[in-house]
């Protein structure tokens, strides 16, 4: 059967995508070190700009390439069983943080690079902001590509228009940083950092759960479209 799906599933999975904990705690290091550092809001907001521009940027190239790659090897179907499998195992990974929270095998980003962070932002320049943005979002892939991958995947086996799918891409990730952008803003505009991190902490684990039922989902999803058991229509 064919079935429309357009706008919400890209911005549902977006919106849910953009709440990962992982890029969240990102930024939240990276102002907090900005702030004890410098004491400088504006210098904050100016960095803080950059490297939120180098993660979209970056994301967004990782997309072109992707879709490329699949397109041009023509591989979309056996690589959506592929894809398919794997983000139903990272969603499982991830239902399991909502239970119990950092035991076993957990989507974070290695200690050594969280450390290796926290020393980049104690002297962070414009072009260091976007050397890090292009670093976190690279190193911190495993933690927050899952959604991504299987978005990105679906619409290159879908055959939509190079311009659609570009625009699909462009929108997803705008809504990935939105978070963001406002969690920046409002440390700008006076919010303590500390409360935003308490935010955090009282409701990862319910991030996790939403993010990894999304991931199920879209995993199951997948796997019915390269078995042609639903077709999905972009517009």
């Amino acid at each position: 059967m064919a079935v429309d799906l357009t706008w919400p599933v890209i911005i549902t999975t977006a919106l849910i995508d953009s709440i990962n904990p992982c890029a969240i705690g990102v930024l939240i290091l990276l102002v907090s070190t900005l702030i004890v550092m410098n004491n400088q809001r504006n210098k904050m907001l100016g960095v803080g700009i950059i490297y939120i521009l180098a993660v979209y940027i970056t994301y967004f190239l990782a997309g072109i390439g992707l879709l490329l790659f699949i397109q041009k090897l023509n591989i979309a179907q056996p690589l959506s069983i592929f894809v398919g499998a794997l983000v139903i195992i990272l969603g499982l990974i991830e239902i399991k943080d909502f239970f119990w929270y950092g035991q076993g095998i957990s989507l974070s980003i290695a200690p050594r690079y969280v450390k290796y962070i926290e020393k980049r932002a104690k002297n962070l320049t414009t072009w260091g902001a976007i050397v890090l943005g292009a670093f976190v979002a690279a190193v911190e892939l495993p933690c927050t590509g899952g959604p991504y991958l299987a978005i990105t995947t679906w619409i290159a086996q879908s055959n939509v228009i190079p311009v659609k799918a570009l625009i699909y891409l462009l929108v997803y990730n705008f809504i990935f940083v939105l978070p963001l952008i406002i969690i920046l803003f409002l440390v700008y505009f006076g919010i303590k950092i500390q409360k935003i991190k308490k935010w955090k902490q009282d409701y990862r684990k319910w991030m996790r759960l939403f993010i990894g039922l999304v991931l199920v989902a879209l995993g199951i999803l997948l796997i019915l479209i390269a078995y042609n058991v639903i077709t999905f229509t972009l517009q």
